[in-house]
């Protein structure tokens, strides 16, 4: 990966670049808002309602394989590099992602990961997402405008992505760690999945750290001691190897993006998460305090 921008700018640096005339081809926002369906929120409808000026929508279920029977699972780089070239981003332009949670950041650091799977290390999320952007009384608008499309070569790290069968491989060897980033209640089994086929738990040798847990009360990413308080209090080491799952791939990479921050920027990602893991896994591979899987 060659050109690296750092991995989270603040609210007021696009404000400037946004007052300064620089988003363009060297500098583009992505809404990529993306909410489980019981949330009953449509991120394209509100997007064309409010978004921030200059910014085009990235959507994660479009941009990904189409013929999984799962969740949004990651493109193909042929994908990936038609899908951003046509939103006018080129192998040289710094990428700003955000999303309208209510929790700050939600999908932003999946964006932000695929971006750097793809090899594209000029990726950026913006800090407290668009919470932050709108209670700071940065510009909004309606207004949409498509970008000039350019020509994207994405190179994937395959590596940085986990299989089933390298999960299922490593609850025997126990040789990585791998960090849960879902709900508390949803890795011990006490509270629901948002998917009706799907019971909550967690695979053997998993370790709970919710995705909130990497943000303060107003949304923004804690400072880099917190985070490493975070880790050192599960007795994760972000210096060895590390995986990271959650439901479907998106909040784990929040794992990845605290572990970034703090200098490790190696994490991978279990794409299939808890919704393949549940389906695949025989029932003696499921720790719940709730209801158990049926054979």
């Amino acid at each position: 990966m060659a050109a690296q921008a750092r991995a989270l700018v603040s609210g007021q640096w696009l404000a400037d670049a946004l007052k300064n005339n620089l988003i363009g081809p060297k500098l583009r926002v992505l809404d990529t808002s993306w909410y489980l369906p019981k949330a009953n929120r449509n991120p394209r409808a509100e997007f064309l309602q409010r978004h921030i000026p200059g910014a085009s929508f990235f959507d994660l279920d479009s941009c990904s394989d189409q013929n999984s029977a799962f969740d949004h699972m990651l493109p193909t780089s042929t994908h990936f590099s038609q899908y951003v070239g046509e939103l006018g981003i080129g192998n040289d332009t710094h990428v700003v992602v955000y999303d309208t949670s209510d929790f700050g950041s939600y999908s932003a650091p999946r964006v932000w990961w695929m971006f750097r799977l793809f090899g594209h290390g000029l990726v950026s999320v913006l800090d407290g997402g668009w919470k932050n952007w709108v209670s700071d009384g940065h510009p909004v608008t309606a207004d949409s405008c498509k970008p000039e499309p350019t020509h994207f070569q994405a190179s994937l790290n395959q590596e940085w992505v986990k299989t089933y069968e390298d999960v299922m491989e490593n609850i025997g060897t126990k040789e990585v760690q791998v960090v849960d980033a879902r709900s508390a209640g949803r890795f011990r089994g006490t509270e629901p999945e948002p998917r009706d086929d799907i019971l909550p738990g967690h695979f053997p040798g998993a370790v709970s750290m919710p995705f909130t847990t990497f943000m303060d009360a107003f949304g923004k990413e804690k400072d880099t001691d917190s985070l490493s308080k975070l880790f050192k209090d599960v007795g994760v080491d972000p210096q060895q190897p590390l995986w990271a799952t959650c439901g479907s791939g998106v909040t784990a990479c929040h794992v990845a993006l605290a572990a970034h921050l703090l200098g490790h920027s190696g994490v991978c990602i279990y794409d299939g998460s808890w919704g393949e893991y549940f389906k695949k896994a025989p029932p003696e591979f499921i720790i719940t305090e709730g209801e158990v899987k049926k054979v």
